[in-house]
């Protein structure tokens, strides 16, 4: 059972997610975009978007300096072990609150305005509730289990398996002696990454980065050019002659 968890399905999900996002590009690529409902509703967006975007960025670098950044190489630079698990703890409480509030407001937008429900799919629906699942997870191990209980050293255990998957060597003794609630976060983060290529979130991987060095768009004013009068059409034009003759 702990090889089936705790290796199978890691490569599984990896797989998927590679082998998904090339179907989709392939396949798929008038829908690669970010469905974007800002002219339907803006208000509830307008702070909504902002929130959950920089709170899952927040999120996102705090996963990925805990778990791939080793213990000892920020003790050799010289950040002491209590000095990064309070930076840990309060900056991912903060950011994952902003996140909390970006995604509950996203998920009222969508069930509160009705042009907005409307065009609302279900891959949308099952994306949101993944989101609200990981989040309610992460929130629940950060906050309930590092900030208010004894807390939990992932460092030594969960990190040190996670970069072992990419070594081919995950040692699935460390996750089978996790707290439950890590166990759940850990395998929920695979199995969403495994339905993220089947959703909106590959607008992440199109960041239009072409504008940092396209060409001005250059912009002439029509105020003074000259007004010349359309040509008539032939049909006008020969009864006009015709006319003329008479």
């Amino acid at each position: 059972m702990n090889t089936l968890i705790w290796i199978v399905t890691p490569y599984a999900c990896l797989v998927v997610f590679l082998v998904g996002h090339v179907w989709r590009w392939r396949h798929d690529q008038f829908g690669w975009t970010t469905h974007t409902s800002q002219l339907l509703e803006s208000r509830i967006l307008r702070l909504g978007s902002p929130l959950f975007h920089l709170g899952a960025f927040g999120v996102i670098a705090g996963h990925a300096m805990g778990l791939l950044v080793p213990a000892w190489l920020t003790e050799r630079i010289g950040i002491p072990e209590h000095l990064y698990h309070a930076t840990a703890v309060w900056g991912g409480t903060v950011t994952g609150i902003m996140l909390v509030v970006g995604l509950a407001l996203l998920i009222a937008r969508r069930f509160v305005n009705g042009r907005v429900r409307r065009v609302t799919t279900t891959v949308d629906k099952v994306l949101y509730v993944a989101l609200a699942v990981m989040v309610v997870l992460g929130m629940t191990a950060t906050i309930g289990t590092n900030l208010l209980g004894e807390g939990y050293d992932y460092r030594e255990t969960i990190a040190v398996w996670f970069r072992g998957i990419f070594w081919f060597s995950p040692e699935t003794h460390l996750m089978s002696e996790a707290p439950l609630i890590y166990q759940l976060h850990a395998i929920g983060g695979f199995l969403f990454l495994a339905l993220w290529p089947f959703t909106r979130l590959v607008h992440v991987w199109s960041a239009p980065l072409a504008y940092l060095w396209r060409p001005y768009v250059v912009y002439r004013s029509r105020r003074h050019a000259p007004v010349t009068p359309a040509p008539a059409p032939a049909a006008v034009r020969d009864r006009a002659v015709q006319e003329a003759r008479r």
